[in-house]
């Protein structure tokens, strides 16, 4: 008995096997195709492809902050700094900050950090911060201690909490014990507004609001560096 010769593949390009395959066959049913498979599954590569444009957002940004310095954040020296008014988290007030404040004291709630205001009695020392970096609230607790040097009359020290929880920042300010005027800018549009990009980023500006100096860096967290410069804001 000859053995059986082993099934091969049939190949849309062999003339005779394609005519022969298209003889029906009644009696017994074409067997099932295996379903193609994809050379390669690219499902398992697509959490690879969302970290490298991460990545890539990353370096580019890292770029731009090195390429640009302290222009890609904040006001610059010589221009006013942006007025808002926005709750204090020491306080009872709830709600977003306000782009368009009213500067005049009969309109103004006391529970409120009012930027306006503020630079019109006195030189102002204002920071950014958020509360999940601890560098961000060490820079907080830079601005406290040195706001003990001066009287208030001579110049003012406040901090905001950018995209943070009224609660969330209150709990910081009783943990740290902050006595400084410190505000929460629920949504994140008080930071958009001063293009917060980095902290520690501190604004100092003269009375009447036009910004004197701009301090971004782990070097300001240094209270000695910080007095420093409010020595000179003060002296202008």
């Amino acid at each position: 008995m000859s053995e059986p010769r082993p099934q091969t593949p049939q190949h849309r390009l062999d003339p005779d096997r394609a005519a022969a395959s298209s003889q029906p066959a009644p009696t017994q049913p074409a067997p099932e195709q295996p379903s193609a498979t994809p050379t390669v599954d690219t499902r398992r590569y697509r959490w690879m492809i969302g970290i490298f444009g991460l990545a890539l957002v990353v370096v580019i940004s890292v770029y731009q902050f090195a390429s640009h310095g302290v222009a890609t954040t904040g006001v610059p020296p010589g221009q006013r700094i942006h007025f808002f008014a926005a709750p204090l988290a020491a306080s009872t007030l709830n709600g977003a900050a306000n782009l368009n404040p009213p500067c005049t004291i009969a309109r103004h709630d006391p529970r409120a950090l009012n930027v306006c205001l503020l630079v019109r009695r006195a030189p102002l020392v204002l920071a950014f911060f958020v509360t999940g970096s601890a560098n961000c609230i060490a820079q907080v607790d830079t601005l406290e201690t040195v706001s003990r040097q001066f009287s208030p009359g001579d110049v003012q020290f406040a901090a905001v909490a950018v995209g943070a929880s009224h609660s969330s920042v209150a709990a910081q300010v009783r943990s740290h014990g902050w006595t400084i005027p410190v505000a929460y800018d629920a949504d994140g549009r008080v930071g958009a507004q001063y293009g917060v990009q980095i902290c520690p980023l501190i604004e100092l500006a003269k009375r009447g609001g036009v910004v004197a100096d701009r301090l971004i860096g782990n070097h300001w967290l240094q209270p000695q560096a910080l007095a420093r410069q409010v020595h000179s804001l003060v002296n202008r």
